[in-house]
């Protein structure tokens, strides 16, 4: 411990303030809650500095019998929907440190195979819930007044497809140990990302204090390697995404995406919005409506994926009445989407195009939404 910065008051007062350990790791965790940008988020991106959604605090991991163990300290989202997994630890001590190390890699294993994005929304609405804040709001300041609450969720997903997350380490200070460890992890671990911030507390005689977060892990040859994947994040268009279709999922399934993309067009009420994503990513059909909220109707992706955000149907009229929640669940549930009972519920249902194999099942895909459009307009009206 030593060393000390320096702080000028007024024209002639310098004030010296001098490095003081935090009472305990506890501390630093309570503060990470309260102020998320000490995670460093310029200096983790420096073009685009990052900026963070607490997810939860304390989110208990899945395990592959069904049951939770191991309560991850702290969840984030940039703004990228990248899931940031941070454990604050003093990690001074070796076997310490590769206990804490090898448990963050079981978060990443866990979160990969048995974390639903549906469980994350709902801790995140809990999470919004117990500070009396409401998640649109939330969203809104996060992304900006032109938030796009499904686009962001569906970003959650194909990011966690990909296995693109991010594991921060934080610690009072990060020792050379733990340094070259998160820099091997950072350059070999692709796409995910490894890093460590050292958040350091200085104080003055007189109160002030001040916190001073340094981001390790950026090496040059992980800065290339992962910039390199970044520029892989391409943006679908219709040429690009259909001869990629073809390839990955076969010539009848593109057909069938291609009717339902081309049954987008001709509505002059949807909308088609393209996606990116190297591995996954794709178009969405969204109903335009002027000055309302309306939901993104259905989303198909690469990966040969069919779903919806049922929570944006349940919002708005007519389907923010039980009775027809309940039609709209019968008529999902006949082309293959199982909505919950509760509209309250979150969850992204969906389907594998595969699961339409005859074009009696996809006109009734049609229909079906075609009945959706016809419910919403004539809400709209009355």
């Amino acid at each position: 411990m030593g060393g000390g910065i320096y702080l000028i008051q007024g024209e002639d007062r310098l004030v010296e303030m001098t490095e003081q350990a935090y009472d305990s790791e506890y501390q630093l965790q309570d503060l990470l809650e309260k102020y998320p940008n000490l995670l460093a988020g310029d200096q983790i991106g420096r073009a685009t500095p990052r900026r963070w959604l607490s997810i939860s605090r304390e989110m208990t991991m899945p395990a592959e019998d069904g049951t939770s163990q191991w309560p991850i300290e702290h969840l984030f989202f940039d703004q990228d929907g990248i899931p940031t997994l941070v454990e604050v630890k003093s990690i001074a001590a070796a076997d310490i440190r590769r206990q804490v190390v090898g448990r963050m890699l079981d978060y990443a294993a866990n979160a990969l195979l048995y974390w639903p994005v549906e469980s994350m929304i709902a801790h995140f609405e809990s999470n919004c819930s117990e500070v009396g804040r409401d998640p649109e709001e939330v969203f809104e300041e996060f992304l900006g007044a032109d938030a796009n609450e499904e686009r962001f969720w569906q970003r959650v997903k194909t990011n966690l497809q990909a296995g693109k997350l991010r594991l921060v380490f934080v610690a009072e200070e990060v020792n050379s140990e733990l340094k070259r460890v998160v820099e091997f992890l950072n350059e070999q671990m692709d796409p995910i990302e490894v890093l460590a911030v050292e958040i350091k507390q200085y104080v003055s005689q007189d109160g002030l204090r001040t916190l001073v977060p340094r981001l390790i892990g950026q090496t040059a040859e992980a800065q290339q390697k992962k910039s390199s994947a970044t520029r892989e994040r391409k943006l679908w268009d219709e040429v690009s995404f259909f001869k990629e279709f073809q390839v990955k999922q076969g010539s009848e399934e593109a057909d069938m995406a291609r009717e339902l993309y081309e049954w987008a067009l001709e509505r002059e009420v949807v909308e088609v919005q393209w996606g990116r994503g190297g591995t996954y990513g794709g178009f969405s059909a969204k109903l335009k409506q002027k000055g309302r909220r309306y939901p993104t109707l259905f989303l198909i992706d690469i990966a040969g994926e069919f779903q919806i955000y049922s929570r944006s149907y349940a919002s708005i009229a007519p389907f923010d009445d039980q009775e027809k929640w309940l039609e709209l669940r019968s008529r999902m549930s006949s082309i293959g989407l199982s909505l919950p009972i509760d509209p309250n519920e979150t969850r992204l249902p969906n389907f594998r195009m595969s699961s339409l194999r005859d074009e009696d099942g996809l006109k009734q895909v049609m229909a079906t939404f075609d009945w959706v459009i016809m419910e919403i307009q004539e809400s709209s009206v009355s």
